[in-house]
């Protein structure tokens, strides 16, 4: 007897819960569907994958329970999942599968020794909307458009000639951020990370648009900007069901598409560049800050505002800069690579297609290369230290990134920062 006739004209006993509207619930064709279809490419992918000597890891984990856990605290994760599993080990998470380094010899036969082939991308759904199919150098796929691309970026908009020419411009933000400071009455909070924000958004959006957020309700504005970057910057760190299964992007069934669409508009008005960890690191330790603001009376002198020319007299603050990036790397993870095709590191076999991340954040916090890894102490960057650098020169340091996709705005980055707080530190307490 059948369950229900697809006409509508009758149904039988056993599913008459089913056939009230006469007709079979789409909603249940779907799930039916995308259920078996799971579970045939799990079973057709791990059998695949069993013929290649893959990394050691844990059992796919279950869709479901796992991605509670790839939130903001992913890197944590994946470090206590390399105390149990060495440098180097995969995550089968749905239809995708991951692999995780963090040492740095490995790390060096992905970003020197086969560079190109893990030169490509493997954007999740967020992350193509927000980039209009991946399209922007962060995440366009490596070749001839992508080199094209970051040659415009880096010689037009990122060289020295370019850098300086701006530099009026620059300096005028950061004064009109100190007179409004000043201006603030005895015992008013200031909001530091606000500030900061607010002045590098503004030092960009002049340089790269000729805009800032406006004269009238600026901090107003800033405030509301800053809610839509980290809203935006959540939804492209969360886990999306659909990267894991990609026959269901269609369906957008968290929302992530949707989310993305809304927030990329504003973002692509302005970016900025990350300050708030390093006042923060300072105020948390007053004898650093002391130490800076000394090398700053010293270089600067008293009655002097900074310059940007002084910033490669201020080696201390430069210190405190790498150290804050040791601990608070602005990409725990960096952006994941993908293979062009099937690669070996390490004596594994890394399929074509397989998300690599490197996990930076357990390296700059490995006691094999730092001692005492978990304290702030600018003090390691002096000596033997200072030749560790932001351009992925040594593995053990890679706050950027390191290779062909290596941070491609670091140049105008790093400039930002050490001005911004140079200025701050030597006008105010």
């Amino acid at each position: 007897m059948p369950i229900c006739n697809l006409s509508g004209t009758s149904c039988g006993r056993w599913g008459s819960w089913m056939c009230k509207d006469k007709e079979l619930p789409t909603v249940l064709i779907i799930a039916s569907v995308s259920i078996l279809g799971t579970c045939l490419l799990v079973w057709v992918s791990k059998t695949a994958r069993g013929k290649a000597h893959l990394p050691p890891g844990p059992r796919g984990f279950p869709i479901l329970g796992y991605l509670p856990f790839l939130g903001p605290n992913l890197h944590q994760l994946f470090m206590e999942l390399a105390q149990n599993y060495g440098p180097i080990y995969k995550l089968s998470i749905g239809q995708k599968l991951c692999v995780i380094i963090s040492s740095p010899t490995l790390v060096k036969e992905i970003v020197r020794d086969q560079d190109i082939a893990f030169a490509n991308r493997n954007p999740t759904i967020a992350a193509k909307t927000f980039s209009y199919g991946g399209k922007d150098i962060a995440f366009a796929p490596y070749g001839p458009e992508w080199r094209l691309l970051r040659k415009i970026f880096v010689r037009e908009m990122q060289s020295n000639a370019n850098l300086d020419a701006f530099y009026s411009l620059r300096r005028s933000k950061v004064k009109k951020s100190v007179r409004d400071v000043h201006g603030k009455k005895i015992g008013e909070p200031v909001d530091v990370g606000e500030l900061a924000f607010l002045t590098v958004i503004n030092m960009i959006s002049g340089m790269f648009w000729g805009g800032t957020l406006g004269q009238e309700g600026e901090i107003d504005i800033g405030a509301k900007f800053r809610v839509a970057v980290a809203e935006l910057v959540e939804i492209l760190g969360k886990p999306n069901v659909s990267d894991f299964f990609p026959f269901l992007a269609r369906f957008d069934i968290q929302g992530v598409k949707r989310k993305s669409r809304r927030y990329c508009d504003r973002w692509y008005r302005y970016k900025f560049n990350h300050v708030e960890w390093a006042m923060a690191e300072m105020m948390l330790h007053p004898q650093v800050m002391k130490k800076a603001q000394e090398e700053l009376t010293n270089v600067v002198g008293i009655n002097n505002l900074v310059e940007e020319f002084h910033i490669q007299e201020l080696p201390y603050l430069h210190s405190i800069v790498k150290e804050t990036l040791r601990l608070h790397p602005v990409a725990p993870l960096l952006l994941p690579r993908c293979p062009t095709e099937s690669c070996n590191v390490g004596g594994y076999t890394i399929p074509k297609g397989t998300k690599v991340f490197l996990n930076v954040w357990a390296m700059h916090r490995d006691p094999e290369f730092w001692d005492h890894p978990s304290e702030f102490q600018p003090e390691r960057f002096f000596g033997e230290g200072s030749r560790l650098d932001y351009l992925g020169n040594h593995l053990q340091y890679l706050p950027f990134g390191s290779g062909r996709r290596i941070c491609a705005g670091l140049p105008l980055g790093e400039r930002m920062v050490m001005y911004l707080l140079a200025t701050f530190l030597h006008m105010f307490n």
